[in-house]
């Protein structure tokens, strides 16, 4: 460890109780980097709902990730390990790890990072590895999303939705969401869904009729589960893919298999964090390849509140009320 680099930082702790308000901001030892890593002072990390289920005892990190919670963040460089040679000290980066971003400083292998614009903001970098990586594996390779596909996302207005709304427009999709209020949706009109169903008021496979002609959705990137599952089936077209990547209110439905049958539909689903080195490497060159040279222009981070690292309880808090449109961020001072 560099002479210029203190010896121990800021990161927050889960707590016993593991709730939003056991969450405190304690002392650790600076993260040892291997040859294969760079050394990152954090300046912004996004608050995801991984982290809370992480916080809750649901989401445990994968075996040699770090305890701290954190699944992405922004920072600079300040040590490199031997084997570096794609980036030096001093650079601006944004990444997604499998842990470690609720702290003042964290460690990312050299091939899973991804440079932040000079324009961009440490706080909208932090909002975009998380989501890109999401809708990119789930619904651009999980989904084989296309030009001309309806797609249909649920959760609209969170940091996924929205990242996926303007990735899905910039593949010429058609676009429609729901989300739970009447500003929720005029939000992600704005970000150019083409419907907007507030799911409280109106039934979404109705509306995925009639959105697509009776075609029915090709695409449906499905976070709530639970009593979705069915309905899901129904909204699909013939050939459709439903993808999962959470599941808000149950992961477990009784589902009639026999709609899945003739419609010829794909159900299938994923996670990121505890995919291997190689494949994160993948996944990284192909979002730098594809969407990164877009990202402030046709994607745009959407950023909701940020938060000082030490208030991770409040940024918890609101991401469980779901009051959010976009993400949530956490900044270190240090």
């Amino acid at each position: 460890m560099s002479a210029n680099l203190p010896a121990t930082m800021q990161a927050i702790t889960i707590g016993s109780e593991k709730t939003a308000e056991s969450l405190t901001c304690d002392a650790y030892p600076l993260p040892a980097y291997n040859a294969d890593e760079v050394l990152v002072k954090i300046a912004a990390a996004g608050v995801n709902r991984g982290d809370c289920y992480q916080r809750m005892g649901f989401y445990p990190p994968p075996p040699g990730a770090s305890e701290i919670m954190g699944l992405e963040f922004s920072g600079t460089i300040v040590a490199c390990g031997a084997n570096v040679s794609k980036w030096q000290i001093g650079a601006r980066i944004a990444a997604l790890v499998a842990g470690g971003g609720y702290a003042e400083y964290a460690v990312v292998h050299q091939d899973h990072i991804l440079p932040v614009p000079d324009e961009m903001s440490f706080v909208e970098a932090a909002a975009l590895p998380e989501t890109i990586f999401t809708v990119w594996a789930n619904v651009f390779e999980l989904g084989g999303l296309k030009k001309d596909d309806y797609l249909l996302i649920h959760g609209g207005s969170s940091g996924i939705g929205t990242t996926a709304i303007q990735m899905a427009k910039m593949a010429s999709a058609k676009v429609m969401i729901t989300a739970g209020s009447a500003e929720k949706c005029a939000a992600c009109t704005a970000l150019g869904a083409d419907l907007a169903v507030n799911y409280r008021q109106d039934d979404f496979v109705e509306q995925s009729v009639s959105f697509s002609d009776g075609h029915g959705m090709d695409i449906i990137l499905d976070m709530v589960g639970g009593p979705y599952f069915q309905r899901n089936i129904q909204a699909a077209a013939r050939g459709g893919r439903i993808v999962n990547i959470a599941h808000l209110q149950g992961s477990q439905a009784e589902i009639d298999m026999m709609p899945v049958m003739l419609k010829n539909l794909t159900l299938t689903g994923s996670t990121l964090r505890a995919r291997a080195i190689d494949e994160k490497t993948r996944l990284t060159q192909a979002i730098a390849t594809h969407i990164w040279p877009h990202i402030g222009d046709t994607v745009k981070p959407i950023v909701d509140t940020t938060f000082p690292l030490s208030q991770a309880g409040v940024a918890h808090q609101l991401m469980e009320s779901s009051a959010h449109i976009g993400k949530i961020i956490l900044t270190c001072d240090n």
